[in-house]
């Protein structure tokens, strides 16, 4: 069987917490829109839609004879993006969350949001603006984003005083102004502060 899979990564941005890459597989031929109804580019949707989503494709994702249907998230920290760059990051991500879910590059061809490439090894093809126009890659964008907002919801627990449960880490003025308040936390990518 021949696998469709869709890239796309959230979290490119943010002054704190990690860069996100959602990778969805699917068999060939499988009707992502029809199967999941009201998928689209996950800043086009409410947070309640992408959660309703994103909650489908893991039941999906989970249960037994789910028709081939799997996706990984894979994410990369405040600490690697200083250290290597944002784009390194991103492209190790993407390599990563490609060979966990097609590990034999002849049987999958992928399909990637704005400038992602997938190893070479792989058939593929690099969409501008497919977020927003292939389903495949707006559902890997809803994994990616959904998980990463869960991840900075969670991190809110342990640096309250930055409010990344409202913004999610990136660089709003309650952010500027809590980090003007506090300095930096573990999770911020110091290389993309600048006072």
């Amino acid at each position: 069987m021949r696998f469709l899979l869709g890239v796309d990564e959230a979290g490119r941005g943010p002054l704190a917490g990690p860069v996100a890459v959602g990778v969805v597989a699917v068999p060939e031929g499988f009707d992502v829109g029809a199967e999941f109804p009201g998928v689209a580019d996950s800043k086009a949707l409410s947070e309640k839609k992408r959660e309703r989503i994103f909650e489908m494709l893991e039941a999906r994702a989970g249960s037994a004879g789910a028709g081939g249907i799997a996706f990984t998230v894979e994410m990369g920290s405040a600490a690697e993006i200083d250290e290597c760059g944002i784009a390194v990051v991103i492209r190790e991500l993407v390599a990563r969350g490609v060979r966990t879910l097609a590990p034999g590059a002849g049987q999958a061809y992928v399909r990637l949001d704005g400038s992602l490439k997938a190893p070479e090894e792989y058939a593929q093809e690099t969409i501008i603006g497919g977020d927003a126009s292939v389903p495949l890659i707006s559902l890997a964008s809803i994994a990616a984003k959904v998980s990463r907002d869960r991840l900075m919801v969670a991190l809110a627990g342990e640096y309250p005083q930055y409010g990344f449960e409202k913004h999610k880490g990136y660089g709003t003025k309650a952010h500027y102004a809590a980090l003007a308040a506090h300095g930096l936390s573990p999770i911020h990518r110091r290389t993309f502060i600048h006072w």
